[in-house]
């Protein structure tokens, strides 16, 4: 038996063509909807996809209700899938619209809107930070008081640091609210600043059931690593998830997955631990950023992107996860804005540590450079793998010290 399925936007960003590949490659028929032409799409993208439709927006839940309805005349659509944060919830409305299997829109929003998320998981029992969510700068005011500093702000529907700010006193907390337009009509999340380290819990769930998952570890933690230049940040995913050290992790996403009512989903979640313990901070009903799956992949001898579309179109995985490596990636920074002028100490690590390393980005001389707050893979940046955590931590963070990003 056939299995349509609709899939948002298979073009861009460039990894998301993996979801077009791996769903023709389990057996779905699969059309695409995207904001490029056609003709722009490679002729691998096309061969995996049985029929594609234009729109000008992929998040514009008009235009794509219209496609789906006009697809539905043609197939049967078993489901509509979307894994990047900015598409999820138009995929949710058009899947309510048109009586699509699939993540609900009430689901979605609890995991896109911080402060609701937050307070049903409060009521659930679940260790969160304080929070609330306003457009009210009084309000605003009177939690930072009530909390007490330092206080974070982000935008409600925020995806991991983008647009966030740390206030330490009224004074930045009165620039923040003025950088998000609070005050004229934006509505914000504000939390109290939780201390401690920070890492991910990710899964592939079926029907409510983790069928996959996986731990990983920030190194420092998101909103140091996004704003300061010299540090080279990095994340690693470990191999020694069944330790007993994070038993209450993953007993918290589990809890957490049956709270908000995530069903057939790659999931994403974010934690702290520190002096007050385990803490949620949120939760995505998509994969992570940053091709995190990739190095999933990499330390476990899996095809993650053929795992999840086993999920949604069989409702099973069908590779066992082999735990053989820890695998991380580390972001290495300009030393100044510019344009990258040459590299230093690349030599000395692929002859340290040629076997272990997984892939590298070095842009060309006379490349722009990025912000520092543009992300881990804005620049320049190396990605390993090692069967021992502590030993691959050592190695990145010698990577770190080593090589040289020369910007003028």
């Amino acid at each position: 038996m056939t299995v349509d399925v609709v899939f948002l936007e298979p073009a861009f960003p460039a990894n998301q063509r993996e979801f077009v590949r791996a769903l023709a490659a389990v057996g779905a028929r699969v059309t695409g909807i995207g904001e490029r032409p056609q003709g722009a799409l490679d002729e691998e993208l096309k061969r995996w996809l049985f029929h594609y439709e234009q729109v000008p927006n992929v998040t514009d839940v008009g235009k794509v209700t219209e496609v789906v309805r006009w697809i539905q005349q043609r197939v049967h659509v078993d489901r509509l899938e979307a894994v990047v944060e900015a598409h999820v919830m138009c995929a949710a409305k058009v899947r309510e619209a048109c009586g699509i299997e699939g993540t609900s829109v009430e689901t979605t929003f609890l995991c896109r809107d911080k402060p609701s998320m937050k307070e049903l998981l409060r009521q659930k029992g679940i260790p969160t930070a304080r929070s609330t969510g306003t457009d009210d700068p009084d309000a605003i005011r009177d939690f930072a008081k009530a909390v007490g500093y330092p206080v974070i702000v982000k935008p409600r529907d925020a995806a991991g640091a983008s647009g966030t700010y740390r206030c330490d006193d009224a004074k930045d907390l009165e620039a923040a609210m003025r950088a998000c337009h609070v005050g004229r009509g934006a509505s914000v999340a504000v939390e109290e600043f939780v201390e401690g380290h920070e890492g991910f819990w990710d899964t592939i769930s079926i029907g409510g059931r983790v069928a996959h998952e996986f731990v990983t570890h920030y190194y420092p933690n998101v909103l140091e690593a996004m704003r300061t230049r010299w540090i080279s940040p990095q994340f690693i995913t470990t191999n020694r998830i069944e330790a007993d050290g994070y038993t209450e992790l993953r007993k918290m996403g589990r809890d957490v997955i049956t709270a908000l009512g995530i069903e057939t989903s790659a999931t994403h979640m974010e934690w702290f631990f520190g002096p007050k313990g385990l803490k949620f901070s949120e939760i995505g009903c998509r994969p992570p950023g940053v091709r995190a799956w990739d190095l999933y992949a990499a330390a476990n001898d899996i095809d993650i992107y053929r795992e999840w579309a086993m999920a949604v179109v069989h409702g099973r995985v069908s590779q066992r996860l082999s735990r053989r490596y820890s695998a991380g990636i580390i972001a290495l920074r300009p030393d100044r804005d510019g344009r990258i002028v040459g590299y230093e100490g690349l030599g000395d690590i692929q002859r340290a540590f040629g076997a272990h390393i997984l892939d590298a980005h070095l842009p060309p001389e006379g490349t722009p450079t990025q912000p520092v707050e543009a992300g881990y893979m804005a620049n320049a940046w190396v990605r390993m793998r090692h069967p021992d955590y502590d030993e691959l931590r050592r190695m990145l963070d010698l990577v770190g010290r080593t090589v040289k990003v020369r910007a003028a």
